[in-house]
């Protein structure tokens, strides 16, 4: 975890950013530990490498939303412009993303040929923790990025 905040923290030279990317990190693994417990399954190894692929996911998905942000304030949008539209321009890349990433693993988790009791909880964390992890790239991250922002309306230098 450290050093996922340490190199969103080199990455943007903020350390308010960081740790706003790094919010879907906990909430990426609150949607994988449901659906582990809504499909009655035990927390193992390969679970627990769906959730290093989770973070992965998740953190990316922070990082293009924020980017985004970044970029239209830089181009002289108000914090609130900014935030609106870099939540619309990149709703369709972010849930496009977790489509595939869910419809990907659909099999995985389905699975019950030899060898499924390993792909199963890796798949479901997977499908779990993206679903999750979108919704809040796409709402709360927006919000909470506005809510640390100046709250002047002319663009800053970021």
């Amino acid at each position: 975890m450290f050093l996922i905040v340490s190199l969103l923290y080199m990455t943007f030279n903020s350390s308010k950013l960081a740790l706003l990317i790094f919010l879907n990190v906990p909430i990426a693994t609150t949607g994988g530990i449901f659906a582990l417990w809504i499909r009655g399954m035990p927390f193992s190894i390969s679970a627990g490498v769906g959730f290093i692929a989770l973070f992965g996911i998740a953190v990316m998905n922070g990082v293009v939303l924020i980017e985004h942000v970044r970029h239209l304030r830089q181009r002289g949008q108000s914090v609130g412009d900014a935030v609106y539209h870099g939540a619309m321009d990149r709703l369709r890349p972010v849930l496009m993303t977790a489509t595939t990433d869910a419809l990907g693993f659909i099999p995985m988790a389905i699975s019950t040929s030899s060898g499924a009791e390993v792909q199963r909880p890796l798949a479901t964390v997977v499908i779990g923790g993206v679903i999750t992890s979108s919704l809040l790239t796409l709402v709360v991250l927006p919000a909470i990025y506005r809510w640390f922002e100046p709250k002047s309306e002319d663009a800053v230098q970021v």
